[in-house]
């Protein structure tokens, strides 16, 4: 018997990469803090913040409770969700022709078992003039996103390339997700979850 899929998050892009992959499931947003600890690395946060959020949303047997993090990172800084728009165009001008990294951190709950772990992926983004980061962010697009940007709407202009899986820069990296259903003994099969 297929478990029951429960996404523990309200973004619309972990939404819309389940139904990408034909995926039925249930919406159940956490209640987390996301606040971030100082001097962690971003890997051991966004897994702390995964398991946090899969494990607080309520469970019936048989519920597969999917959750993850997403955080930007620019050399040892991590980079959250902008306050409001100045600090969006300047988190925009600090990526401006730099590389920085996205951890994702992924974490499945079934009956009282946890399994998690992180992607990551490099991503370059080109050169802006600020013009461009003040019309990318009068769109509204980047001010729910870490890092003041999300790749697969009007940001995808400002990447120049990614070195890594681009869903994981969406928030939910797939590959991540089949190698922890498969610790559960389950595997994705075109539009279902079934056990090996």
């Amino acid at each position: 018997m297929s478990p029951r899929l429960v996404l523990a998050s309200s973004s619309p892009r972990r939404q819309e990469i389940l139904e990408l992959l034909g995926l039925t499931f249930e919406l159940r947003p956490p209640e987390v803090s996301e606040a971030l600890r100082d001097g962690q690395e971003p890997e051991r946060e966004a897994k702390r913040l995964a398991v946090a959020k899969a494990t607080s949303v309520p469970a019936a047997p048989g519920d597969l409770v999917l959750a993850a993090d997403t955080l930007v990172a620019l050399g040892d800084e991590i980079l959250g969700k902008p306050a409001g728009p100045r600090e969006a165009v300047r988190t925009l001008e600090r990526l401006a022709g730099h590389r920085h990294e996205v951890f994702t951190g992924l974490c499945l709950s079934l009956d009282g078992r946890t399994e998690a772990g992180v992607a990551m992926t490099r991503v370059w983004f080109r050169q802006l003039d600020a013009l461009e980061c003040e019309e990318y962010v009068a769109t509204g697009e980047p001010l729910d996103k870490a890092g003041a940007y999300g790749i697969q709407g009007f940001g995808a202009t400002l990447v120049e390339r990614i070195d890594g899986e681009y869903f994981n820069v969406m928030g939910l990296p797939v590959q991540l997700f089949l190698s922890l259903l498969a610790r559960f003994g389950l595997r994705y099969g075109c539009g279902r979850l079934e056990s090996v």
